[in-house]
């Protein structure tokens, strides 16, 4: 039988940085606000005092803390919360909720995870697991190998061949990522994306493709459609912090646009999102081919 849910605890937004942005103290204030229309008691975690989650009347308790394994162990400990939001804290919550998942704190506390599942969350975030799971249906990806140190690092490089593309793990917002041309570029980037995530992804370059999003909503009933489509102002190659992004897309034709939307809803489904999530594309409008670059389930 289902656990009822009386109490829910909230990873908030945190500091306003890349991968941390602003929307998820709009989207975790609406979650909140949204848990006290249906009569369950909120707890927030969120050490930025200068955010609307945190001001008086949004949440029923808030704990100025930072969002960490610690600090939130302590807190479940003593509030004993029947679930736990994690899509509405930006990188940081994902991160802490997959730790207190992987370190067992969950299951000791009888503590539910709502919406997608850690597990979801893993497979989009491990980006060898997030290759593997899209191979399972089909949908293409860029050549690329995950790695965790520098040796097989600069071994992938090689193997798929300059110019490659460097994505970090667990991060959001473009952090840790770039086009290297050659070795010596890739060293210095690959050193730096280390610095601040345990795994990257060396992958082959689609630069000048076209980079193009989408916001997909999908609830536990399994009702999945995308909200909006988006298209970036410059190629792929560009980084995503020092580019524009028009909504909705402006170059593509109704067969494009309509076979990425069919590709998004399969590729959400397979991977157990619920809730919402942005999916991103490499596209070669002049072959039509694509590749699924990565989901943010937040």
């Amino acid at each position: 039988m289902e656990k009822e849910m009386k109490k829910v605890l909230v990873l908030g937004s945190g500091a306003l940085k890349i991968g941390q942005a602003g929307e998820f103290d709009y989207s975790g204030s609406q979650a909140l606000k949204a848990l006290k229309e249906e009569g369950i008691s909120s707890v927030l975690v969120n050490p930025n005092i200068a955010t609307i989650q945190t001001s008086e009347g949004i949440a029923d308790k808030v704990y100025f803390l930072p969002v960490t394994t610690y600090f939130v162990e302590e807190i479940i400990k003593k509030e004993r919360p029947d679930g736990i939001l994690l899509a509405f804290g930006g990188q940081t919550a994902l991160n802490c909720g997959a730790e207190l998942y992987t370190k067992g704190v969950l299951d000791k506390y009888g503590v539910k995870v709502l919406g997608t599942s850690v597990e979801a969350i893993m497979y989009t975030e491990d980006r060898d697991l997030f290759v593997k799971k899209l191979d399972e249906i089909g949908m293409k990806t860029p050549v690329s190998q995950a790695v965790e140190n520098m040796k097989d690092a600069i071994e992938a490089a090689e193997r798929i061949g300059f110019p490659v593309m460097v994505r970090s793990a667990y991060a959001l917002g473009g952090l840790g990522s770039g086009i290297c041309r050659d070795k010596e570029e890739f060293v210095k980037l690959a050193e730096s994306a280390f610095a601040f995530s345990k795994q990257i992804l060396v992958e082959e370059s689609l630069k000048g493709w076209k980079e193009i999003e989408f916001e997909v909503i999908r609830d536990t009933n399994d009702h999945c459609f995308t909200v909006a489509s988006m298209e970036n102002f410059d190629p792929l190659g560009i980084h995503t912090g020092e580019s524009i992004v028009v909504a909705p897309t402006c170059s593509l034709d109704d067969k494009e646009l309509k076979m990425l939307q069919e590709l998004s809803t399969k590729c959400i489904r397979h991977l157990g999102i619920v809730g919402e999530c942005n999916i991103q594309y490499a596209f070669n409008s002049e072959t039509d081919d694509y590749r699924v670059i990565e989901v943010t389930p937040a």
